[in-house]
């Protein structure tokens, strides 16, 4: 399975690179099963995601952002792939290096959570530089890690994403953190979950840190903001923005949970994150989100209009 994974991510990297920083691969190819916009570029790494699997491994399904759970007809498959052809598709329509192939295997059941993830792979597509790693065999390839021993906010570099979030609640909670690493450190929004935390792993950046599902989960009225910037759907990070990134991440070393400090190991579907080079930093960053969320709500009640008696 290792290197089926492996062979497919370097094979979608071959199939979309040639479209990185294309305007023709911008055009819009219909709307993906996760409620995203497939774009042209999308298009073609599905393509050949379809053609790789029934020529080399037809009895092995698929999830995908764009085609969703595909299972081969006349079979009860082993294992299911998680695979993103392109993580970070503007990033890569602009010709940005931010942007990654993700594919990672799990065994095939009802129930399957990121805690099933055996093998994780990332490519970096415009470098080509590959990330491998199999749960508790280390990171096999991409290493060594090289993670950030800075535990101070205000000397912090870290990542964030606004794409498919109402800015406005988002930075009501990440404010502060935006702040504090304003000029001793620095923020990004980099557009790729997996780029991100390839960054974590190899020391470029501390820390990669999302939210978003804790929104909609806490704050009353957030699921309808996350609608409307999404055109109906709610995007936030889903298993084929991280299955493959987030064990790669545990297993070299960075920590790994979700925005609030908790495992996402059983969460089968939209998650928050927070991925630190080291426990110091993460604590640190999961008591900011904190703060955060508890400043929103109080913001989003003092917002509401008073109720007539």
């Amino acid at each position: 399975m290792r290197e089926l994974v492996r062979a497919l991510a370097l094979a979608l990297r071959e199939q979309v690179a040639p479209h990185v920083g294309s305007h023709a691969a911008r055009a819009h190819a219909g709307d993906a099963a996760g409620g995203d916009v497939t774009f042209a570029i999308d298009a073609h790494g599905e393509e050949l995601l379809h053609a790789f699997l029934a020529d080399r491994a037809p009895d092995v399904a698929f999830y995908s952002e764009d085609a969703g759970l595909v299972v081969p007809s006349g079979t009860v498959p082993k294992h299911v792939l998680v695979v993103d052809p392109v993580d970070g598709t503007r990033p890569a329509l602009a010709g940005l290096e931010s942007c990654c192939v993700s594919v990672a295997a799990a065994p095939y059941r009802e129930d399957v959570a990121m805690a099933d993830v055996s093998v994780g792979c990332c490519v970096e597509i415009q470098s080509g530089r590959v990330f491998l790693a199999e749960r508790g065999g280390g990171l096999v390839e991409g290493g060594p890690a090289r993670l950030s021993a800075n535990e101070r906010l205000d000397r912090m570099f870290w990542t964030f994403g606004f794409r498919g979030r109402p800015a406005r609640p988002l930075t009501e909670v990440l404010g502060d953190l935006i702040d504090v690493s304003s000029v001793g450190g620095a923020s990004f929004d980099l557009g790729s979950a997996c780029f991100d935390t390839m960054c974590v792993v190899d020391g470029r950046l501390d820390a990669y840190v999302e939210p978003g599902p804790l929104l909609v989960e806490q704050v009353p009225g957030m699921r309808e903001e996350f609608e409307r910037v999404g055109g109906g759907a709610v995007l936030n990070n889903s298993p084929y923005d991280l299955a493959a990134a987030a064990l790669i991440a545990s297993e070299a070393g960075a920590v790994v949970t979700d925005a609030a400090g908790e495992p996402f190991d059983r969460r089968p579907s939209q998650m928050s994150v927070a991925i630190a080079s080291n426990r110091g930093l993460h604590e640190q960053l999961v008591n900011e989100v904190a703060i955060g969320l508890a400043r929103l709500r109080d913001a989003h009640v003092e917002a509401k209009p008073a109720r007539s008696p």
